[in-house]
């Protein structure tokens, strides 16, 4: 998503500026370009050298240096970057956005960046500046512009060692805004319901069945849908996977049991457009579910439990589905693959289903990466080689959706 973009960096003089380097780090891994612009402030915080060393290239800083490798380096900047973020943008720079004012080199270079070239914003300061009617005045004006998109500060501990709203957001999650803003709203207009993880089916108050599912396949799908600018409600079991939402368009649902899961999924597909189902659902759950924890008495060498069928979520949505809407399930099997997912799709009524085998190194339940077949009710199939299952997911909302 992020391979070949070529990236200003804008960091102005907060603390929060430390945060930045990270930042970098995480972008030219994702194959990005980055060139930095600073307030000289911005520079107390981070050093030359750090921002310099992870870029791979020279800091603008100066507006009248006389190494800048072009005189007009604000001009030149612009003309080369695909997009620009401005981390942290402290209530000084925002006001002198706000207000077209342009006295330095990050300011210069966002003043001749702001109407032509996609930029995110990502407000730092303490709780009390954030309240300032001038921030809010200068946010607003902002949100207003075509070409910017504004994140909103986290709540918690500020460096002043009060508690509030005004933490940037963790570079992971600028990458993830980035990625939302780089992408063309293909899907925008959209409603898609995801399942992800595994559920949880209780056997007394401290012990449950459940798979080894961690949610990554799912929570990646639901990113790359929200990207496009889907409206999606992510139904999730027990996910370890990061949701990362900078821009409330994920909706999370928790639904641990395959009881709760189905009960969201029905009540969700009515005003759905596209379901993935990607969760991994248990099968069976015990029959009773113990009020106390079950104790082992002295000398027993066995127990037995009685399981029951949980509700079958893909059936019950395919046998409901409406005209126009559109669901698309996972299968993952150790033997007869294809036989068993072509056999799941037609009998739950599928328009595709998403095929990956344990046997596969790489795929399946925690890894980072996966290996699937495609295939819909139409005949059609197409195999992605091995990839990272955020690249994976991709592909999935291209092909199928």
């Amino acid at each position: 998503m992020l391979e070949g973009k070529r990236i200003i960096v804008g960091i102005s003089g907060g603390i929060a500026a430390y945060k930045i380097p990270e930042l970098i780090r995480l972008l030219v891994k994702a194959g990005a370009e980055v060139r930095v612009a600073t307030t000289k402030n911005a520079l107390q915080f981070v050093t030359e050298l750090t921002l310099q060393t992870l870029s791979g290239s020279r800091v603008y800083s100066d507006v009248f240096a006389a190494i800048n490798e072009h005189s007009t380096e604000h001009i030149s900047l612009p003309d080369w970057c695909d997009a620009m973020i401005v981390a942290p943008a402290t209530a000084n720079v925002l006001g002198k956005m706000s207000s077209g004012i342009a006295d330095d080199a990050l300011t210069t270079t966002i003043c001749s960046c702001v109407a032509r070239k996609p930029m995110l914003i990502a407000p730092a300061m303490n709780d009390k500046m954030w309240e300032n009617p001038a921030v809010q005045q200068a946010i607003t004006t902002i949100r207003s512009w075509d070409n910017c998109s504004v994140i909103e500060p986290a709540e918690g501990l500020l460096a002043c060692g009060t508690s509030g709203k005004g933490r940037m957001p963790e570079p992971e999650e600028l990458v993830e805004a980035l990625e939302y803003v780089l992408t063309p709203k293909s899907m925008a207009g959209r409603k898609v319901l995801i399942t992800a993880g595994g559920t949880q089916e209780k056997i007394d108050p401290v012990r449950f069945i459940s798979n080894y599912s961690t949610g990554k396949m799912g929570v990646a799908l639901a990113h790359a849908c929200a990207r496009r600018g889907a409206e999606v409600k992510l139904v999730c079991g027990a996910v370890s996977a990061p949701v990362r939402n900078p821009f409330g368009a994920i909706e999370r649902i928790d639904a641990l049991s395959a009881k709760e899961m189905y009960a969201a999924c029905m009540r969700v597909w009515p005003e759905t457009d596209t379901a993935i189902l990607c969760a991994a659902v248990a099968d069976f759950s015990p029959a009773t579910e113990a009020g106390e924890k079950i104790k082992k008495q002295e000398g027993q060498m066995s127990l037995t439990l009685a399981l029951t069928t949980t509700p079958d979520i893909a059936k019950a949505l395919g046998e409901n589905k409406k005209p126009g809407q559109q669901l698309i399930g996972f299968a993952l099997e150790t033997t007869n693959e294809k036989e068993n997912a072509l056999r799941k799709l037609e009998r739950k009524h599928m328009d595709a289903i998403v095929l990956n085998s344990l046997r596969d190194e790489g795929a399946g339940f925690g890894t980072d990466t996966n290996r699937v077949t495609l295939f819909s009710t139409k005949g059609n199939s197409v195999e992605l080689p091995l990839s990272s299952k955020s690249a994976i997911a991709e592909t999935i909302v291209d092909v199928l959706t």
